[in-house]
This record gives C-alpha cells, sequence and structure tokens, in this order.
C-alpha cells in the first residue's frame, strides 16, 4: 500500500499550459497541404434521397471534391458483416438497419452525413456545402419514445434484460407501496472542444491521426480494423481534449470516412463538425422512462423494489447501459427485481455521457426512496440506514471498502441537515420557500489492465509514459502524485507524457478507471526502480551495507536508513557510482484473482439547499455539499475539482438541459447553446466538497478508487428531493423547469 499522502495539494500540471494557449488540441495542428472538409446532414429523420445535385458545390473556388453515397471511397473492413466491428472499439448488436456512412441513398435519422465535401480552406469547404442541395423520399418517423414504449424489446446478454432476487412483484404485498414514473429527457455531452479529426497518410499504409478521442489505442484498433491495416502503421495523438463527457467513447462514422477521403485526395484532411452536428453525430445521453415500485414495511424496512426501464437507441444498433443495475444492490432488500428495454428510433444512436445509466437509474431510485421516507414520515438519510448493506446483496459477497454511513454524516453536518424540517413547505425566507434534499451514488470501481514507463534520470528528473488520454480530470497530476508518493522525486522534476500510440498501451479514459487502472502501472514501474536502487545501495561495498531494505526511505532525491538518517546516499551519486545515467521500467499491471472476491464500487452523498420561488416556479441551488467515498485520494486538488465538475453537470441535468425533439419532422428545435441550457456561473453555488480519503485494501496499491461519475450520479434527485421538500410537489420528468414546479403548485 502507498504511503500516505501527506504532501499538500499540487496544482495541475497542465494547467499554466492551458490557460496560457500552449496546449495544442486536435484542431490545433496545421500540416502543410492540409485540405478542410464539412459534412452536409439529412433535413429528414426517415426516408431516402431522391435526387442530390452537387454540381455548383464542385464548381465552387478551391473545392477539392464532394463525396455522397455515388462515390464514396472504399472502406475495406467495411465489407465485413455489419455489426460496428470496423467503427467502434467493440462490436456492436446488429440490429434490422444498416447504417455506412455514405454508402446508401436511405436515411436513418436527422443530420445523418449525405455529403462530405473538401475544400483548401475551411471557409471554402462551408460555402461550397451550403450549395449541395438534395430532395427526399419522406417516410413516417419515429422519434417519440412515449409513443413506442410497447416496442421495447429486450437487450441480448444472459438475463435477456431482466433480474429476480427472492420474489417478484413483492412489494405488492408491503404495508406502505409507492408507484412512480420518472423521465430523463436526451442531454447531449456539448464540451467546449468541437469533435472531429485530422487524418494523414504518411505513405500508402501508414496513417497519422489527430483526434479528439478519449482513447488513442482504442481509435487505433478502430481505424487499423476499418482500413485492415497493422496497428502498428497507425499513429494516434490526442495529448489535450476540451472535454469528452463520454462523446469520444467510440471511433464514429464520420472520422473513419474522413481518413477514407484523405487517402484518395493523397492529402492530410481536417474535419471539425459544427455544434449543431454535435447533437447527431456524436451520441448523447439517451431518452429513458423509468417506473419504480417499492414496498415497505411500517418500521421503513424495505420489502421489495420492481424497477422497469425503457430506453431510446438507434434503428441501426443497440446501445445499452446500465440504468437498472443500482437497484440490484444498492439497499438491504429480499426481493429486487429489474427490467430493462430498448425502443428502436429513428435518431442517432446514444453514447455513455457521464454517470452514463446510473445517473438516470440513480435519479429514479433515490427520487423513489425520499418518496417512500416522507410516506413513512421518516428522515430521507434515517430511511437509508435502516436499509443500509455492508455486504452487496446482488452477488452475495462483501464490498471491498464502504464507507457510507460516514459519507451521511459528515455531508449532513456540512449542509445544515439539522435545520431540515420533515414537513415539506414549512420554511420559508421572504419570497422563497427553502427545501433540503440528498441522494445517493454510487459508480463500480474498475482496475483495467495497463502499462507505464518510468525514466528515472542521474540528474535526479523523472519522465512518466503512457498512452492515455487525459480529458481534463487531471489524470497526469495523479500520475504525478504517485509517482512523488512512490520514488520522493519532487513533483516539479516530473513530467509526464501521454495521449500517443507510441506509449506504453492504456485504456480509453472513461468509467472513472484510469487512476486506478493507469496509476497501478506507475506504482509498479517506480517501485521496481525503487527496488532497484536500494539493491545498488545495499550491495557489498555499497554505501548502505548491512541495511535492510525496509528500513530504508527514499525521499528528496535522497536514500537513507529510517531510524539513523545520517546514513544516506544521494540517488544522482548512486546513479554516476554504477555508471548508470538513466533507470528504465515498464510495467503492465491488472489486478488478480482476488479481485473477484469482493464487490468493488465507490459511493457518493450529495446534499442540497434550494430556493423556490413559488410565484414564478424559478428554483435556485444556493447551498451543495458532495462527499465522495472513493478510497485513497491521490490528488486531493484535482479530486475535488472532479466534484465540482459533477455538481455543476448535476445542476444542469436536474433544472435545465433537455434537447427537445419536434416529433412531427424527427429533428431537435434547441441544437445550440443559446437555446440547449446548461448550468452558468450563475446558476453554480459554492460547493463543498468532502472526501472520506480511507484507502481500499483490496483494489490496486495505492487504495484508489474512482471518482469522476460519482460526482454526477445521484445529484438530480438531490435537486428534485429538495424541491419537493421546499414545496411538498414532487416533479419526476427533468428538468425541473419553472413551468413544472407551476404546474405542481397551482
Amino acid at each position: 500500500m502507498m504511503k500516505d499522502l501527506t504532501n499538500p495539494p499540487i496544482d495541475r500540471i497542465d494547467g499554466r499550459m492551458k490557460v496560457t494557449g500552449g496546449a495544442q488540441y486536435f484542431a490545433d495542428f496545421d500540416l502543410p497541404n492540409t485540405a478542410y472538409c464539412v459534412i452536409v446532414g439529412s433535413e429528414i429523420a426517415r426516408g431516402s434521397i431522391a435526387s442530390l445535385d452537387t454540381k455548383k458545390a464542385l464548381g465552387a473556388p478551391g473545392v477539392l471534391g464532394v463525396f455522397t453515397h455515388q462515390n464514396m471511397p472504399p472502406i475495406p473492413g467495411w465489407d465485413a458483416p455489419v455489426g460496428g466491428e470496423a467503427d467502434g472499439p467493440a462490436p456492436k448488436p446488429k440490429t434490422e438497419e444498416t447504417y455506412r456512412i455514405l454508402s446508401s441513398p436511405k436515411i436513418l435519422f436527422d443530420g445523418q452525413p449525405i455529403a462530405i465535401v473538401v475544400a483548401d480552406t475551411f471557409e471554402r469547404a462551408t460555402y461550397a456545402a451550403s450549395l449541395v442541395k438534395a430532395t427526399y423520399t419522406k417516410q413516417p418517423t419515429r422519434t417519440d419514445l412515449h409513443k413506442h414504449v410497447s416496442d421495447g424489446v429486450a437487450p441480448k446478454g444472459a438475463e435477456g434484460g431482466n433480474y429476480l432476487r427472492g420474489k417478484a412483484d413483492a412489494y405488492q404485498t408491503a404495508p406502505v407501496t409507492l408507484e412512480a414514473n420518472y423521465t430523463i429527457p436526451v442531454e447531449v455531452h456539448n464540451p467546449m472542444e468541437l469533435h472531429g479529426i485530422l487524418a494523414h497518410w504518411t505513405a500508402a499504409n501508414t496513417l497519422m491521426i489527430y483526434a479528439k478521442t478519449q482513447g488513442v489505442n482504442a481509435t487505433q484498433q478502430a481505424m487499423a480494423q476499418a482500413f485492415k491495416l497493422d496497428p502498428k502503421n497507425i499513429h494516434v495523438h490526442t495529448e489535450f481534449m476540451g472535454g469528452g463527457f463520454g462523446m469520444g467513447l467510440r471511433t464514429w462514422p464520420q472520422e473513419t470516412a474522413v481518413v477514407a477521403i484523405a487517402r484518395k485526395i493523397n492529402r492530410p484532411l481536417k474535419l471539425v463538425v459544427s455544434r449543431s452536428q454535435m447533437f447527431t453525430l456524436v451520441g448523447h445521453r439517451p431518452y429513458t422512462v423509468q417506473t419504480i415500485n417499492m414496498g415497505a414495511d411500517r418500521d421503513g424496512k424495505l420489502i421489495g423494489i420492481a424497477h422497469a426501464a425503457t430506453a431510446e437507441t438507434a434503428s441501426y444498433e443497440d446501445f445499452t447501459e446500465a440504468t437498472v443495475n443500482m437497484t440490484k444492490f444498492m439497499y438491504a432488500c429480499p426481493n429486487v427485481s429489474t427490467r430493462y428495454r430498448l425502443v428502436r428510433l429513428d435518431r442517432s444512436v446514444p453514447i455513455w455521457m457521464r454517470g452514463p445509466g446510473e445517473a438516470t437509474g440513480a435519479f429514479a431510485l433515490e427520487s423513489a426512496m425520499d418518496e417512500m421516507a416522507h410516506k413513512l414520515n421518516l428522515d430521507p438519510i434515517e430511511f437509508r440506514l435502516r436499509n443500509y448493506t455492508e455486504t452487496d446483496p446482488e452477488h452475495n459477497r462483501p464490498y471491498s471498502s464502504k464507507h457510507l454511513k460516514e459519507a451521511y454524516q459528515r455531508g449532513a453536518e456540512a449542509i445544515g441537515w439539522k435545520n431540515r424540517k420533515n414537513e415539506p413547505g414549512s420554511v420559508r425566507e421572504g419570497d422563497w420557500l427553502i427545501g433540503y434534499g440528498m441522494s445517493t451514488g454510487t459508480f463500480n470501481a474498475f482496475r483495467w489492465e495497463a502499462s507505464a514507463r518510468i525514466l528515472l534520470k542521474a540528474d535526479g528528473s523523472l519522465t512518466i509514459q503512457s498512452a492515455v488520454t487525459d480529458i481534463g480530470p487531471g489524470t497526469g497530476t495523479a500520475l504525478t502524485m504517485i509517482a512523488h508518493n512512490v520514488l520522493g522525486v519532487p513533483v516539479d522534476r516530473i513530467k509526464v507524457e501521454y495521449g500517443d500510440t507510441s506509449l506504453p498501451k492504456a485504456p480509453t479514459q472513461g468509467g472513472s478507471a484510469i487512476v486506478s487502472a493507469v496509476g497501478s502501472a506507475v506504482y509498479d514501474a517506480c517501485t521496481a526502480i525503487k527496488t532497484e536502487l536500494a539493491g545498488l545501495a545495499l550491495r557489498a561495498g555499497g554505501p548502505l551495507a548491512g541495511q535492510q531494505a525496509d528500513e530504508l526511505t527514499l525521499a528528496d532525491g535522497v536514500l537513507s536508513v529510517e531510524k539513523e538518517p545520517k546514513k544516506k546516499v544521494a540517488v544522482s551519486d548512486l546513479m554516476q557510482a554504477n555508471n548508470l545515467t538513466v533507470l528504465d521500467k515498464t510495467k503492465d499491471s491488472k489486478g488478480g484473482p482476488e479481485l473477484g472476491k469482493y464487490s468493488m464500487y465507490s459511493f457518493s452523498v450529495h446534499f442540497v439547499q434550494v430556493r423556490v420561488n413559488p410565484q414564478t416556479g424559478v428554483v435556485r441551488v444556493t447551498k451543495a455539499v458532495s462527499v465522495a467515498d472513493s478510497g485513497r485520494i491521490v490528488s486531493p486538488k484535482t479530486a475535488a475539482s472532479q466534484m465540482i465538475g459533477g455538481v455543476a453537470g448535476g445542476i444542469g441535468m436536474a433544472l435545465t438541459e433537455e434537447a427537445i425533439i419536434d416529433h412531427r419532422f424527427g429533428r431537435f428545435v434547441n441544437n445550440n447553446l443559446a437555446d440547449y441550457h446548461v448550468a452558468v456561473h450563475a446558476d453554480v453555488p459554492a460547493i463543498e466538497t468532502i472526501m472520506i480519503d480511507k484507502p481500499d485494501p483490496i483494489i490496486n496499491p495505492m487504495g484508489a478508487k474512482g471518482m469522476g461519475e460519482i460526482a454526477l450520479i445521484g445529484f438530480a434527485g438531490a435537486v428534485a428531493n429538495a424541491v419537493f421538500n421546499a414545496t411538498g410537489q414532487r416533479v419526476r420528468d427533468l428538468p425541473i423547469t419553472p413551468d413544472k414546479v407551476m404546474q405542481k403548485l397551482a
């Protein structure tokens, strides 16, 4: 286990570079002779292209080509059976539809690319794209999930979308029951940095890619499959990423198309999509409707829970996520059933969005827990404690660690939970109703396989190398802290190189797993260097001969004997005495079979205070406290930033974010940042973050568990619960906008 982190928090290692403009994002790279492309999207959601006129576009100044289904260059890997193998990191289940970009006149969703216009400047490509004209044969459009819930199909898998522990529908036998429906609308990632790619064929079978991807190795594999290349011939670079939230978790079809066209025109080719295309081409949180049935005895013990969720997916690809999984294990309930179904609509395929399905499911489950607590006249925390479990009831095994009771206590103290009244609508300050709410969040604590290389030079500097992409959470800073705590190298002497396939392989940045995975590889490689240094110092004739390895400490470039600090040797002197200019270690790291004996989760508790104006329906989050039980906190400052970012996103999820579709046409009506409302500074109060900061003894040598997802999971439920406490009115359909509040209060 890594020693206690007693060092003060450090600033982001890339912070100054980012705020001064030194960081290069994919679109910042300019190669000689680069061409630019712009996508023309369909104006219908279902049907086919009847005619496509590209003559004016082809004749526009600087245009190098207009590519459509009539002349799209071949993509060799797409000759394989349809299933997504070539345009994603993993095979996707085949449905009755087929979507290959620019492969046929068939239209399956609004905004589907019908042409890619290539020119010698971005401005010329944009103008020429406006000259492409199409007519369509329209077909009836299916985009309204509510109208097609009965069409839901079970996803493929061992359970077929169903889970049962104990008796089905046992909640019906309980003396106190609840049935409630909850809705999560389409939410769109909308990071500041737009999606795109720069592709350059450096030779007939070698490819250089700068892309907005959360995993350079995954993009490398996807392109290798698509173009039947040796992955070693594909170099992918993504050092900096301006926000991902999940949109970069796969290689999208338009990226593959750009690579094919770049080969055709024999020039580097760059694509940067428009803000409106961010709504249709890079996924979204799927529209989901849920029903919770819950039963408890009059003492507040749960008897049964049934959780059913139905989510949208595309007609051409089944996308699934873990919407109902939290319900299976979160509380000590003997009878639990879940049901998960997909409805195929005329929409582009969804993708995991921060907190993924767990955030969707937590809103329903934690709102229902609050509703049941009210029915029982119990404090919501007390109700959760009466159903607290120290072991995982789904898998019947212990948690690797769980300190959720402490999280409840510390969060309640920080928010002033004692000021909450159990009677809704009973606290008022001036024109505002005051309410308090809380909610629990949880997410799997993963440890994936990863590699890292450590180079310790004789001058005392250290370099960390990993292919991992840091999409913003501060991965490089966390890796720096891990190396510092193992080898004692000052943080200002540590350099991190990442985001490139030439470096040791790393998993995709997602699932709150990177510090656990790549951090373990860094830890192992640093430990190997520390062991070698100790061996050099302790060997016969060495400066510390006669001591034992466990007696040594390493700090600030000096090896010393812990109980006799005068016995010491500088690492630089030790290396020079042994004619070593560098110690170079690469380690592959993964968890062992012991991980399978435990259930490993991170937990969070979110507390909020809201003010609700009964005259206008306006809801303001005036105070937020988020508590993380995610093992040892490796990098305190960036960890707090993760929680703050999750709260900001959670406020948007709870109060403002909703992509609205006009179902007559299957098209978005607010596909821009003026009408799609994300939380801004005025919406976000001061946020207090609390870290339990107790190491998990099982998951990895640092004792660290993931935090990125739990920062958001559960927060929307806390806001909804606070609104109920303030007003006595329950809003179950997100976002909680003033019109819904007023409708309830009327």
